[in-house]
């Protein structure tokens, strides 16, 4: 009988490819997935950091496995992968013992196979291996137990093709670019991720191949910004020439990348996107904040007035584009004039969607080092309250807007609500919902909007003329 794994996805898109990526790996291994950890030989839970909340989630899921053991007396390998496992290395077991029999840093994926069986051989020794950093130093010691360091693959970000599980029947997950240089006084991820690294051009375009020949339409390209990429294979091959790249891929219907930084947002990507008809009218433009104050504290390197500018010039090129956010409230510092100013930037804006967060410290980060985290959790509580439900009025007014129009939807779930309704997304990222069968998934499909609410709308598909 064939041993079975299960992956535990926390955190962001990233994640969820390099998780479809050890699917992959544990596949080509012998392994089969598994729906519940029960029935596991291996869990691999694959952790993010962005957040304080996102990397307690590890040692809350690490107690229930151990439960498990206890309970059921199912005692499956436990990996854990990603940023947390990056981060704190040797430290997890020494926090949770008895439970985590591989830690594997997120520049090591590619040994999972080897120290799961590893870790069977020696169940109850621990395996370690985290990726040493080049900006920061090694991750974790490891003494007792191994400790593996390859800095010679470090810099290679390439991926055998072919390997990768996907989750998406439609959808599909491409990385260019892996790191980020930019060093924002609140982020983790330099630290996690390490320096930034581009994907070959000739690489990625194999790659969007693959997916349009498996029945993908869609392709979501991945960095930590990555309107930043520049190809190593290709001098000349800047984020807006892969675009047209990729455009020219038969079998592609849509194309979309996260996160693009604003301060990267070129004349010549802009061109691309009134050019390119595949490339979605929806543009992922985190702000983390509304004053200039802040945006210093942070980091971020522009000012309140000049983030107003460029999202003038993107809506005077692409007037139909539709603009989403990060925003984070209770930075070190931040004062109620401060908050007023990110409740003005949100409307004057008037965002699509956003993610909001709470400010939390991160380890190694500057704000972390050198700021106090001086604004009261109620204080960060309410001011998050005020800005959700003033984002949730601008959705709803914006989503309104659309009844009685007729949209075109990419169809690409069952609906999470009922089992007769159909979820998809119209090429500026709004989700429709709309009755319909199974067979439609991978279809794009005019539909007419009936009704609206602050995350999705519904309607009717529209009789063929």
């Amino acid at each position: 009988m064939a041993r079975k794994y299960l992956i535990e996805t926390f955190g962001c898109q990233m994640n969820v490819h390099d998780s479809e990526r050890m699917a992959g790996l544990l596949e080509q291994a012998g392994f089969e997935a598994a729906d519940d950890a029960v029935d596991a030989d291996v869990v691999v839970i694959n952790t993010c950091s962005v957040r304080e909340r996102a990397e307690e989630k590890l040692y809350t899921r690490l107690g229930e496995l151990r439960q498990l053991a206890v309970e059921h007396g199912h005692d499956p390998i436990v990996a854990v992968a990603g940023c947390v496992a990056q981060q704190d290395g040797a430290a997890i077991p020494k926090r949770l013992p008895g439970v985590a029999d591989v830690i594997i840093g997120t520049q090591a994926i590619r040994r999972l196979p080897m120290l799961v069986e590893q870790a069977a051989e020696k169940k109850g020794t621990g395996v370690v291996s985290v990726e040493p950093l080049p900006r920061t130093g090694p991750a974790a010691k490891t003494t007792p137990v191994p400790f593996f360091i390859d800095l010679a693959g470090y810099d290679d970000v390439s991926w055998p093709l072919g390997v990768t599980r996907r989750g998406d029947p439609v959808k599909a997950y491409i990385t260019i670019i892996e790191g980020c240089n930019e060093f924002c006084s609140f982020c983790v991820v330099p630290y996690t991720r390490g320096h930034e690294r581009m994907r070959r051009r000739a690489d990625i375009l194999a790659e969007v191949r693959e997916a349009a020949a498996s029945g993908r339409r869609e392709v979501q390209l991945l960095g930590q910004i990555v309107n930043h990429y520049l190809a190593p294979d290709d001098p000349d091959c800047d984020f807006a020439a892969l675009l047209e790249a990729i455009h020219d891929i038969d079998g592609i219907e849509r194309i979309r990348f996260a996160s693009p930084h604003p301060r990267h947002v070129t004349a010549r990507f802009l061109e691309a996107m009134v050019r390119l008809p595949k490339i979605c009218r929806h543009l992922h433009l985190p702000v983390q904040s509304g004053s200039t104050r802040v945006l210093d504290a942070m980091r971020r390197r522009y000012t309140r007035d000049s983030y107003l500018d460029l999202v003038a010039r993107i809506r005077d090129r692409v007037p139909d584009v539709a603009l989403s956010t990060d925003m984070i409230v209770g930075f070190p510092g931040e004062s109620d004039e401060d908050f007023e100013e990110t409740l003005s930037l949100t409307a004057a804006v008037g965002y699509h969607s956003m993610f909001s967060f709470k400010y939390s410290p991160r380890p190694n980060t500057l704000a972390g080092k050198r700021l106090d985290d001086d604004v009261a959790e109620e204080v960060k509580t309410r001011r998050i309250m005020a800005l959700q439900a003033l984002q949730r009025d601008i959705q709803t007014s914006l989503n309104e807007r659309l009844v009685g129009g007729e949209v075109d939807v990419l169809v690409d779930a069952v609906s999470r609500r009922r089992a007769t309704e159909l979820s998809g997304r119209t090429g500026t990222n709004v989700v429709v919902n709309l009755p319909g069968s199974a067979e439609w998934i991978g279809r794009t499909v005019r539909v007419q909007v009936e009704r609206a609410g602050p995350h999705s709308v519904w309607g009717q598909p529209c009789k063929s003329k």
